[in-house]
C-alpha cells in the first residue's frame, strides 16, 4: 500500500512538497506554482501545464478572434438594454407604492 505524504503548514504559511511528490510531477527549484482552490482543496499546478491546458481548451477559436471583445460587446449591450429598461419606471417608484 502507498503511504499518502501529509504536510504541515509553518511560519508564514509555508509548505514543503515532499520530495517524491515533486519528482512524480517534474516539479524542480524554481518552478513557479499556480494556486486556486477547488471544491475547498488546494490545489497547485505548473504555470506551464495551465498554459498548455488553456491553449488546448481554446484551440477551437478561430485566429483574430478575440473573446474578450466579443464579451465587452455583450456587457455594453446588456447595460443599454438595463439602462432602458430603468427609463421605463417612474421616477416616484412603482405604482401604489
Amino acid at each position: 500500500m502507498r503511504t499518502v505524504p501529509v504536510v504541515r503548514v509553518g511560519p508564514q504559511g509555508r509548505i514543503v512538497i515532499p520530495a517524491a511528490v515533486r519528482d512524480e510531477l517534474g516539479i524542480g527549484v524554481g518552478d513557479e506554482l499556480s494556486t486556486r482552490v477547488e471544491d475547498g482543496r488546494l490545489v497547485l499546478e505548473r504555470r506551464e501545464d495551465v498554459a498548455r491546458r488553456l491553449r488546448k481548451r481554446f484551440a477551437s477559436v478561430a485566429p483574430g478572434r478575440s473573446l474578450s471583445e466579443e464579451l465587452m460587446a455583450e456587457r455594453r449591450e446588456d447595460a443599454r438594454a438595463e439602462a432602458r429598461g430603468a427609463d421605463d419606471v417612474p421616477s416616484d417608484g412603482p405604482a401604489g407604492a
